[in-house]
C-alpha cells in the first residue's frame, strides 16, 4: 500500500501487476508478489488503529530531526487547520451526512519547523474542526495559528492557562471592552494595537481571558484584518506575519491530496478509507523526514517523483538523493564529433 502511494497505483488489481512485473527485483529486496485477494482481505479486516499507532510511533522517532521556521522568536510554530477529503455518494455512503455531501474531515497540526504534521485525527466529514482541534496537545510554549472556524472563548482559556501560545482571526460580531491601546507604527501596514478583554454574557461565562487584538491592513489586497493573541511580548507586525504564515498548513494539504493516493481509493469501507488516508500519513512523514538527507532545495513532491524512478532499485537513499555528477562522466562525449 505504501508502494501504491509512491508510485501512483490506482486499484489493487494494478498493484498485484506492478509487483508481478517487478519479481526479479523483490527478491533483492526481500520481498514478494501479492496476491489481489490477500491485499483485498487485508485492506478491509485489518484494523485502521493499526495504521494510526504506526504513525505515531514513527513520529515520535522524527520529532527530534532538525527544523527552523522563518522566525526570530525560540517558540515552537504550529497551524492547525482541517480538510475535507470528498468521498463519492453512490460507493460511500457510509460517509454521507448531507443530500449532496459526503466526506471524511482530516485534522492537522503542522510544525513549520519541520513541515512535519505532528498531530493528525480523522472524523466524520460533519465534526466540528473544534472537536478534533481541541484534543491535540500542543507543548508548553509554543505558538499555534488557526482560522476562525475555531473560536471558543473556553478553549482560549485553556490554552491560556497551560501556556500554549494562539493567533486567530477576530469574528466582526465580537463585543469586546478595550483595556489599553499601544502606538502603533503605520508603515509596517500594523493600524492598531489594543489590549482587550472580551465582554459578552457567553465569554464571560466561558472565562475568556484578556487578550491583544492587532489591526492590520494587507498592502496588496488592502483588505483589513483584525487577529486575537494571547501573547503579548511579539510585536504587532509579527503578530501578522505568524497568521499569514498559517498558509503553510494550506499547502500541506495541497501537497498531499496532489502527490499521495487519497482521492481515489482501493476500498469503499469505512476501513479501508482510514487504513488507506493513514497510509498516506506514514508515506508523507517518511518522505518528510528523508529531505533531511538530501541537499537544500528539494520538495516533497520532487522526492516522490525520484522515489517513483527508483522504488525497486536496491540503492541507499543518499545515492538517489545525492548522486556523484562524475561517476558516470566520460571521457570523451559520445556526441562530440572528431574534426
Amino acid at each position: 500500500m505504501s508502494m501504491s502511494q509512491l508510485s501512483g497505483r490506482q486499484s489493487l488489481r494494478d498493484i498485484q501487476s506492478n509487483l508481478e512485473s517487478q519479481q526479479h527485483k523483490l527478491y533483492h529486496l526481500g520481498a514478494q508478489p501479492i496476491a489481489r485477494s490477500t491485499l483485498a482481505r487485508i485492506n478491509e479486516k485489518q484494523p485502521a488503529e493499526l495504521y494510526q499507532s504506526l504513525f505515531y510511533k514513527l513520529l515520535h522517532r522524527c520529532r527530534h530531526q532538525p527544523g527552523q521556521h522563518k522566525f526570530r522568536f525560540k517558540n515552537p510554530l504550529y497551524s492547525l487547520d482541517a480538510s475535507a477529503i470528498e468521498l463519492s455518494m453512490k460507493l460511500f455512503g457510509w460517509a454521507s451526512h448531507r443530500e449532496d455531501t459526503c466526506n471524511v474531515k482530516l485534522s492537522v497540526g503542522l510544525n513549520h519547523g519541520t513541515l512535519v504534521p505532528e498531530f493528525v485525527a480523522l472524523s466524520e466529514g460533519n465534526e466540528n474542526d473544534l472537536i478534533q482541534g481541541r484534543q491535540f496537545r500542543f507543548p508548553k510554549g509554543s505558538i499555534v495559528a488557526f482560522d476562525k472556524g475555531y473560536v471558543d472563548y473556553g478553549w482560549y482559556k485553556s490554552l491560556t492557562d497551560k501556556g500554549v501560545f494562539f493567533v486567530t482571526r477576530n469574528r466582526p460580531n465580537a463585543v469586546y471592552q478595550v483595556i489599553s491601546r499601544q502606538e502603533v507604527s503605520f508603515s509596517g501596514g500594523v493600524t492598531s494595537d489594543q489590549v482587550i478583554q472580551l465582554n459578552s454574557a457567553h465569554a464571560q461565562k466561558r472565562g475568556a481571558p484578556r487578550l491583544r487584538r492587532v489591526g492590520y491592513r494587507c498592502s496588496e489586497t488592502g483588505k483589513h484584518y483584525a487577529f486575537l493573541t494571547n501573547h503579548f511580548g511579539l510585536s504587532a507586525a509579527t503578530i501578522a506575519a505568524i497568521y499569514k504564515d498559517r498558509w503553510q498548513v494550506e499547502l500541506f494539504f495541497k501537497a498531499i491530496k496532489q502527490n499521495l493516493k487519497i482521492k481515489n481509493f482501493v476500498g469503499t469501507s469505512r476501513n479501508a478509507v482510514l487504513t488507506q488516508i493513514w497510509i498516506a500519513m506514514i508515506t508523507y512523514l517518511l518522505v518528510a523526514f528523508a529531505r533531511h538527507s538530501a541537499k537544500s532545495g528539494w520538495t516533497v513532491q520532487r522526492m516522490m517523483r525520484v522515489l517513483q524512478l527508483n522504488l525497486f532499485d536496491r540503492r541507499s537513499l543518499a545515492e538517489i538523493l545525492k548522486p556523484d555528477p562524475g561517476r558516470h562522466k566520460k571521457s570523451e562525449p559520445q556526441m562530440r564529433f572528431a574534426l
